[in-house]
């Protein structure tokens, strides 16, 4: 038998339960893996409250973690029992000690990189790999507006981006964040309860404002990020932490100087095994260099996955959370 966390509804952390299950066989092309350690990530919130619809009931939960195969279905040619791997993508259910997944979703991991630092990093790391060199690719000498960027996907954007060449405007909640977000290369931080951010950017910028802001809080924050764009500037939204946006007049991308706007996803972006498997080399590429280190902020064990969650939703947490089965 093995654990693992389950919801039969969708509600508060509460809604979460340790079962007990017997591990299933994988399929034609699918692997087991025994799960060392598994990442946390605001999308988990979004399922297990209903914001995001989980394919059916009950469900697993978490898409992302880092482990050894234990077995390997027909037609996976590119696996083998005993493997180092790591994932962040595929069915609901890494909050589990084994997790079944597509082959194709799963990647081998290099020695040097270890799972607690892989799982911690590998959907934040590959978010922030399409979100600097593909949704707007930057070049190097951009000054940009990162939110949340003392959290996990912030925590890597600043050292990726400041490994190009790139300024980033940083903004945190409070001071202690802000010395984490210079920490990991911020240019300059905003203070977002104490400073009004849009007046801030314009100083920094000394009126041009930025090309592109990268906004993973949503509601509280999408009338602000539209007034940070320069005219013809892009609003990246790639999550919700305050909620969703809605509502949207999209004239108001017109009156505010034709910006542009999209809502990118990793599995958008990560859509064959190729194009994963060249996402991750440049990922582990960054992490192997040195040019960026996974903050591990926070660790818990499994069956305390939804004290976790509470202490994510909180924005209490500072870099990433990994639970350990």
């Amino acid at each position: 038998m093995a654990k693992r966390i389950q919801f039969a509804r969708t509600g508060g952390p509460e809604v979460l339960e340790l079962i007990d299950v017997e591990p299933a066989a994988p399929g034609a092309g699918e692997v087991r893996i025994k799960n060392h350690a598994i990442g946390l990530n605001f999308i988990d919130i979004y399922f297990r409250t209903g914001l995001y619809p989980a394919p059916s009931m009950p469900s697993g939960l978490g898409t992302e973690g880092a482990g050894v195969v234990e077995a390997v279905g027909e037609g996976v040619d590119h696996l083998e029992v005993g493997d180092r791997v790591a994932y962040a993508q595929g069915p609901l259910g890494s909050y589990a000690e084994v997790h079944v997944l597509p082959g194709e979703k799963v990647v081998k991991l290099p020695e040097d990189i270890d799972f607690e630092t892989a799982a911690a990093g590998m959907l934040k790391g590959l978010t922030v790999q399409y979100l600097l060199r593909q949704t707007f690719p930057l070049e190097g000498g951009e000054t940009i507006l990162f939110h949340a960027a003392a959290g996990g996907v912030g925590s890597i954007a600043c050292q990726w981006a400041s490994a190009l060449g790139v300024k980033v405007i940083a903004t945190v909640g409070s001071a202690e964040k802000a010395e984490i977000a210079k920490r990991n290369g911020a240019w300059a931080t905003i203070n977002y309860r104490e400073e009004n951010v849009v007046e801030r950017v314009r100083e920094l910028t000394d009126g041009a404002m930025v090309p592109v802001v990268y906004d993973s809080v949503g509601k509280d924050t999408w009338a602000i990020s539209l007034d940070c764009l320069a005219p013809r500037g892009l609003m990246v939204s790639f999550g919700n932490a305050s909620g969703a946006v809605e509502g949207i007049n999209v004239g108001i991308l017109n009156q505010k100087g034709s910006l542009y706007l999209t809502r990118p996803s990793l599995n958008g972006y990560a859509d064959s095994r190729e194009r994963l498997e060249e996402m991750c080399l440049d990922l582990f590429d960054m992490l192997e260099s040195g040019k960026v280190r996974i903050d591990i902020g926070q660790r818990f064990a499994l069956a305390e996955a939804g004290k976790a969650q509470e202490s994510l939703a909180s924005r209490g947490t500072t870099g990433s959370t990994v639970l350990i089965p």
